[in-house]
């Protein structure tokens, strides 16, 4: 080669240069919307039916307690009849009365009863009778019963439905933002898959020219062509993986309504993966979560209303070892007479005492043993999640330290592999290389921009991982 083609090889390699060098902006066009993380999980929180499905249960446990706190309720009861046979009335009945349930097992009542007829039992009373009295349980249902059990495991359920709903909600949100990275992660792949092959694209119409003007070989063309087919086949893979994931994401778009959203429009990521604060914040969010007590998470906050429920379970079980000794006593007043109530047990009274119990208790004593044995079940389910949550925060917090030093060593990869790149056009320049080792070293950077953009993402997982195991942290009291 003379100096004359030399010099003239040059200035069209430096052309070369320049063009390796740029990268051409992707233009959107006006329908284009942006979507911010931020927004995203707004929408999901507010609108998703999930999100609301969860919030209806603690509606529902609510509306729990209230059916519990019924059993407590007053109890009017009001009965009329009367019997005529062949002209003989043989009664005619009013009766009217009020039972009060309360809190400790003991109930009062009140009535008032009208009977007359021809044909009445020697017990009942003729006229009008007012009666007033209690009933009280001796033993069984005097300390604990069914009643004040509902109630009290009722409540105890509502505060595990909202640990319960909690933990969904902060799951929903969770996997909704994991999915969002994943789209920004795919899109900002497809973003560098487009500009490759731009660049490609410059690049064999420059080496075409070239060769035209007999400063190229020609394998040098089919090596150009090669590299820009290799790399359209990847920005084609790049744009199904970004479809997909844009797919996946409107699973989580939800209008008001509980109706899906539908994407008619372009719609982008507003944020990128390597524009974010979390690369330098996460520090903050591992010292929070190592400040956190354990026991107030909402996983074991959840087994340990169940323990109390299961508690509740093994009190009643246990009342139903106890004989059921049910003591009445009723005041009585006839209509149109006076009324002497002391002492108790003198005149114008009613009392009556009731026993019933098994004669083996097989029934109570096998509820017995199964109240126990849940409890048992539950300390053991408690202690498995206690170690399940130590092990998984454990690792959440090494995956964010191991990524984030990752992403260190392959930025400074991707800098060495830019350099490589660069001195291989220089000696390109010089004449000391050829298009393939350029291109050899192109795919190095293409394939260590690709790998942080995995470590990015990776580190934005775990990193969701770890802030929605803490948000799952319930105060104290709660």
């Amino acid at each position: 080669m003379n100096k004359k083609q030399r010099m003239m090889r040059r200035p069209n390699s430096f052309i070369l240069l320049l063009i390796f060098c740029c990268f051409g902006p992707i233009s959107y066009g006006q329908d284009t919307l942006r979507l911010a993380h931020s927004e995203f999980l707004a929408i999901v929180k507010n609108y998703h039916p999930l999100a609301f499905k969860y919030r209806l249960q603690n509606r529902m446990a609510e509306t729990d307690i209230q059916q519990a706190r019924g059993n407590f309720d007053p109890v009017l009861d009001a009965k009329i009849g009367d019997k005529t046979l062949d002209g003989l009335d043989y009664y005619k009945q009013r009766n009217i009365s009020l039972g009060i349930p309360t809190w400790y097992g003991i109930e009062v009542n009140g009535s008032y009863n009208h009977l007359d007829g021809e044909k009445l039992n020697n017990s009942d009373t003729k006229g009008g009778l007012y009666q007033m009295g209690v009933t009280v349980p001796l033993a069984k249902n005097l300390l604990y019963d069914k009643r004040r059990a509902l109630l009290e495991q009722a409540q105890i359920a509502r505060r595990m439905t909202e640990a319960e709903q909690l933990l969904l909600t902060n799951e929903l949100l969770m996997n909704a933002e994991n999915t969002y990275w994943e789209w920004v992660k795919h899109y900002e792949n497809y973003l560098l898959q487009h500009e490759t092959v731009n660049i490609n694209k410059q690049r064999l119409d420059l080496v075409i020219k070239t060769f035209q003007h007999g400063e190229q070989a020609a394998i040098d063309t089919t090596e150009a062509w090669s590299q820009l087919q290799s790399f359209e086949m990847q920005q084609q893979d790049a744009l199904l993986q970004f479809i997909s994931a844009t797919q996946q994401l409107s699973l989580y778009l939800w209008q008001e309504n509980q109706q899906p959203s539908s994407i008619t429009t372009g719609l982008i990521p507003a944020e990128r993966l390597d524009k974010n604060n979390l690369y330098s914040s996460y520090t903050e969010m591992l010292a929070e979560v190592d400040g956190q007590l354990l026991q107030d998470h909402a996983a074991l906050r959840y087994y340990d209303e169940k323990a109390r429920i299961l508690e509740s379970e093994r009190r009643l079980k246990l009342q139903s070892l106890l004989p059921k000794i049910d003591f009445t006593y009723n005041f009585l007043r006839k209509e149109g007479y006076g009324h002497h109530y002391f002492p108790l047990f003198d005149n114008n009274y009613q009392y009556g005492v009731k026993l019933e119990i098994p004669i083996f208790l097989r029934q109570a004593r096998a509820d017995y043993k199964n109240a126990k044995f849940k409890i048992q079940q539950n300390n053991l389910d408690l202690k498995f999640k206690s170690q399940e949550l130590t092990i998984k925060i454990a690792g959440y917090r090494n995956e964010v330290i191991n990524y984030w030093r990752q992403i260190d060593i392959a930025t400074k990869n991707i800098d060495n592999y830019t350099k490589l790149l660069q001195a291989e056009q220089t000696r390109y320049l010089n004449g000391e290389s050829s298009l393939f080792l350029i291109n050899s070293r192109e795919n190095k950077l293409i394939d260590a921009q690709e790998k942080i953009l995995e470590l990015r993402l990776k580190f934005l997982k775990s990193y969701s991982k770890l802030k929605w195991t803490n948000t799952n942290f319930m105060e104290t009291g709660d």
